[in-house]
Parts: C-alpha cells; structure tokens; sequence
C-alpha cells in the first residue's frame, strides 16, 4: 500500500477538490495525510459561533470531522493565517500563508512529506484554480517541498489538483446554470481552471460522490461554498463531482481516465 499526502489552503479545499480522490484512496486501503497550509480565519462567519469560540476554531473542527469521513488517517497544520481574497487588507496581516517565506514553509512540508514516507503529494495548479492567494502559495510552497523531498533521495510522484474548465463550460450550457463565465477572470485575472488539453489525468470517483458529498456537508459555516454543491440534483452533483482532474508535469494532456495508486 502506497501513502498519498493532500496539500490544501483552507478548511473544505479537501472535500472540493480531492474528495473523491481521498476517499478513493482510504477504501483501497492507501494511506491518506491532509496537510492544510491555513486556518481559514477569514473566510464565512456564521452566526452560530459560541462565546469564545473563533472561526478557525469552528473550522478545524469541521476539518477534523471532513478528515474522518473521508477516511484520512493523519492531519498536519502548516499554522499560517488565511489571506483572503487578492486585495483584501488581510494580504498584509503578519502570519498571512501568501507572504510566508515559501522556502521556510516547504521546509516544514518537506519534513511532513519525509516523516510519512509519502510516495504520492498533490498541490495545486499554477494558479491555484481560480487564482486565490493562498491557493498559488500552496503550488509554490508544494513544488519546492517536492524537491527538497527528492534531493533527499526519496522518490515521489506530485500532482497538480485542478478543474476542468472545458468540462464546466459544456455542464453550464447544458443545464443552464447562472451567469458564472469560466472563461472570465478569475481572482487572478486568469481564466478559471484548466483546459482539458492541458490536464493529463481524469480520476474516476463516481463510486464516492456520496461521500465527498458528507464530506462537504462536515463545512456547514461556509454556507455560501457549501450550499451552492449541496443544492445541486443529484444528476448534477454527479455530473460536477464524478472525476477530479490532475495535471502531471511531463505527461501528455487530454484528461484521459488514470489512477496514481
């Protein structure tokens, strides 16, 4: 059996995006590591916060409680603060994952990566899918972790978790879904997601979509993210949910269907 690390930015970026994946994983009896680079202080607050209870307490538990149903077998906090949106004021708050030194970070990564002997690490695209601070932090911080973790001579085979935006430009034609435009900018200025040219592996998870599902339920604070998937049909979800998509440096694009475990 092989051990599979997750690297992600928030509290429910595990459930979004490599949920089935994850939970794939556990059920074949691999071992699965969630690495989370932020608390996700900044993201939706409820109302139903208990006195002394902060967000980035709500959300570890929420985390924590993803993490046991997906089947994930350890979780590591990296400990930066959330830095919201590209040009909010939480940019410059010290402690933000977007201005840590990136090689101090994947130092850190690099000794997760080493202690849990990981044959198989996913970050993030280029972007971060959709161009978010802390989700680009997460590549930058990934791929130097991955070679500090190869220079040391242990092998490892990275992946980078992205969307397909071929795939959701066809699904919002079809059902008609909102003015949402793919092609737009995101919060980068770059358009959202990959093109399917461009991404080398389609992973099959049709068979865990209600369990990604739980998954993303365990996330109940961020209502706005969560109830947007949750109020999906389940033909839908299916349609959105029943592959995840990875990019391989390297390998031929095309999103052809593959495993890496």
């Amino acid at each position: 059996m092989s051990t599979l690390v997750c690297f992600h930015a928030h509290p429910d970026d595990e459930s979004i995006a490599t949920g089935g994946t994850i939970a794939r994983a556990a059920s074949e009896g691999h071992r699965v590591v969630l690495v989370m680079g932020t608390d996700g202080r900044h993201g939706e607050k409820p109302n139903d916060l208990l006195e002394g209870e902060s967000l980035q307490d709500r959300r570890r538990q929420e985390l924590e409680n993803s993490a046991k149903v997906l089947g994930v077998s350890a979780v590591y906090w990296l400990g930066y603060h959330d830095s919201g949106m590209t040009g909010w004021p939480q940019n410059d708050e010290p402690g933000a994952f977007m201005a840590a030194d990136v090689h101090q970070a994947a130092t850190e990564l690099a000794e997760i990566l080493l202690k849990e002997s990981a044959d198989v690490f996913t970050c993030y695209d280029w972007h971060g899918g959709y161009g978010h601070p802390d989700h680009i932090q997460i590549h930058r911080v990934g791929h130097q972790a991955a070679e500090l973790v190869k220079e040391s001579g242990k092998s490892l085979r990275v992946l980078e978790s992205t969307m397909n935006r071929t795939r959701i430009v066809k699904m919002i034609k079809q059902m008609g879904v909102g003015d949402f435009d793919p092609d737009g900018p995101a919060d980068d200025g770059n358009p959202f997601g990959t093109l399917e040219e461009e991404i080398t592996m389609a992973v099959d998870v049709s068979a865990f979509v209600e369990t990604k599902r739980k998954s993303i339920m365990c996330h109940a604070s961020q209502v706005t993210d969560s109830s947007m998937f949750l109020h999906m049909t389940p033909e839908m979800f299916n349609m959105a949910f029943g592959e995840e998509f990875f990019i391989e440096q390297g390998q031929p694009g095309g999103a052809q269907r593959g495993w890496f475990l």
